[in-house]
C-alpha cells in the first residue's frame, strides 16, 4: 500500500504541488507487531536467463499488521468492511493534522483526547465532515528503532506487555465518528495506545466504519491542515 499527501502550494493545485509520501519502507527491519511475523523476502531469481534476457521475481511474506499499512474496519468489527468494500472516496479527502508532539515527548502513553482536537479546532477551524484526521505524536522519528518506538524490542505475547506509545483515546475516538470523518491515522503502532488491553478506540471507529492507518511517516512534513 502507497499513501500519499498533497500540499497545496498555490491555487493551480495539484498542478504544483508538493508530494509527501507516508509510508515507511517494507524491509526486514520493519517493525511489527510483538506477535506478528515480521517481513522477509526471498529471491527466486535474479540475472539472466538461458534465452539471453534479464528476469528478476521475489516472494514477500509478512503480517497485515506491521510497517505502514490500513487497518479494516472488520478488524475489530463483525461484518463491517474489509480492505476490499472499503469505498476508495473515504480514502482520499482533505486532511487535519493533530500535532500532539510536546505532550507526548513528555508522556510516552499519552492518549490524545478531545481537549487536543478542541485545541486544534481553536487554531485551525473546525475539522470538516469528511475529513482524514492524523495524529502527529513524533514517535515516527524513532523508527525502526523497535524499543523507543515501541516501548520494548522484545517479541511474544508478554511483550505486548511492556509495550507504550501514544494512541487515540476512546472519547475522542466517539467525537470523531461523531464528526463523520473518513479516516483516521497514526505515526505510532497501533490507534490504541500501548498499554490498551481492550482496544476500545479500535473497536469505537471500526464499528462506524471508519478505518486507521498505523505506522505513517513524515507527519512532520505536512502542514495542519
Amino acid at each position: 500500500m502507497l499513501l500519499f499527501a498533497a500540499c497545496a502550494t498555490s491555487p493551480s493545485f495539484p498542478a504544483k504541488a508538493q508530494w509527501i509520501d507516508l509510508t515507511h519502507d517494507f524491509a526486514p527491519d520493519a517493525i511489527y507487531w510483538p506477535t506478528a511475523p515480521g517481513f522477509s523476502i526471498t529471491v527466486d531469481a535474479k540475472g539472466p536467463t538461458p534465452d539471453g534476457y534479464w528476469y528478476e521475481s521475489n516472494t514477500i511474506q509478512a503480517s497485515e499488521h506491521g510497517g505502514t499499512h490500513l487497518d479494516a474496519p472488520v478488524h475489530f468489527a463483525k461484518d463491517r468492511w474489509t480492505t476490499d468494500q472499503i469505498p476508495v472516496d473515504r480514502l482520499i479527502g482533505p486532511a487535519c493534522v493533530i500535532d500532539v508532539t510536546a505532550i507526548c515527548a513528555k508522556d510516552r502513553d499519552h492518549e490524545v483526547n478531545i481537549d487536543d482536537l478542541l485545541a486544534f479546532e481553536a487554531a485551525h477551524g473546525p475539522i470538516p465532515e469528511g475529513a482524514i484526521v492524523l495524529l502527529h505524536t513524533g514517535f515516527g522519528q524513532f523508527w525502526p528503532d523497535r524499543e523507543r518506538y515501541m516501548g520494548t524490542a522484545e517479541r511474544g505475547h508478554e511483550a505486548t506487555l511492556k509495550l507504550h506509545f501514544p494512541g487515540l483515546g476512546p472519547a475522542a475516538a466517539k467525537w470523531l465518528v461523531a464528526r463523520k470523518v473518513r479516516a483516521v491515522g497514526i505515526d505510532t503502532p497501533s490507534i490504541d495506545f500501548g498499554k490498551s488491553r481492550m482496544f476500545f478506540s479500535h473497536r469505537e471507529l471500526y464499528a462506524a466504519n471508519v478505518p486507521a492507518f498505523e505506522n505513517v511517516a513524515n507527519l512532520d512534513q505536512l502542514p495542519s491542515t
